[in-house]
């Protein structure tokens, strides 16, 4: 029986380690210290975020876009659910849709499968709220934002997105956008935009991690380590 065990353990996706999950015990204690103590739920596009975008939570984030492991997409999109399930936004009113800000055809063909995609699918899987993965078209290539200036992010994701075809007969009342990433909120805005302009309400924007800014960075205090996902 101790054989079979061992047979069906894999390795652990950041360290190699033998273990039974996607993520060592280790490796999620390091990821769950960089959740952030203020989810931000704010601005005029409000934000709900996991995690810093730091350490272990960065290169998790990294090893699950660029290094082929898109299981990396369910423990991270838990965790954002588990932590959306306990705050007040949990309680909001409106039958809410899941839509992820998708990638461009082209790229998620390269790449073999779109980690927003897959962080809310899992993120809807365990907080049940609806998903539309196709609320969303990305119409055109943008440029890498983090090689653009605050101006030039705005002008590259200006009219990147358009209504997509899951959303063609029916919208939804209400939608939650959900990415992996959030920096300075020009590619969320875009996103959202795309569907204000057809009458649909967009609530927010749920992403697992954000780098620390000058005004927010007392939300880099750590919480207690969760349950493992």
């Amino acid at each position: 029986m101790g054989c079979w065990i061992l047979f069906l353990e894999s390795g652990c996706l950041l360290c190699q380690r033998s273990c039974a999950e996607e993520l060592c015990q280790g490796c999620q204690r390091q990821i769950q210290r960089c959740q952030r103590s203020d989810t931000q739920w704010q601005e005029a596009l409000p934000l709900f975020v996991w995690g810093v975008y730091g350490g272990a939570l960065k290169r998790a984030i990294a090893t699950l876009k660029y290094e082929n492991q898109p299981r990396l997409a369910r423990p991270l999109g838990h965790w954002l659910a588990q932590t959306w399930l306990e705050s007040p936004q949990a309680k909001i009113k409106q039958q809410l849709t899941v839509v992820p800000i998708p990638m461009y055809a082209a790229k998620k063909k390269q790449r073999g499968y779109d980690q927003a995609e897959l962080l809310a699918k899992h993120f809807c899987d365990f907080a049940g709220l609806p998903l539309q993965p196709q609320g969303l078209e990305r119409i055109r290539a943008t440029e890498a934002q983090f090689t653009l200036s605050a101006t030039e992010r705005e002008q590259n994701l200006s009219d990147a997105f358009q209504l997509g075809r899951g959303f063609q007969r029916r919208c939804p009342a209400a939608v939650l956008l959900l990415d992996d990433v959030y920096t300075t909120g020009a590619t969320a805005r875009s996103a959202a935009q795309a569907l204000q302009h057809c009458g649909i309400e967009v609530v927010g924007l749920a992403a697992i991690a954000k780098p620390i800014m000058k005004d927010d960075s007392q939300s880099d205090r750590p919480k207690r380590p969760m349950k493992g996902a």
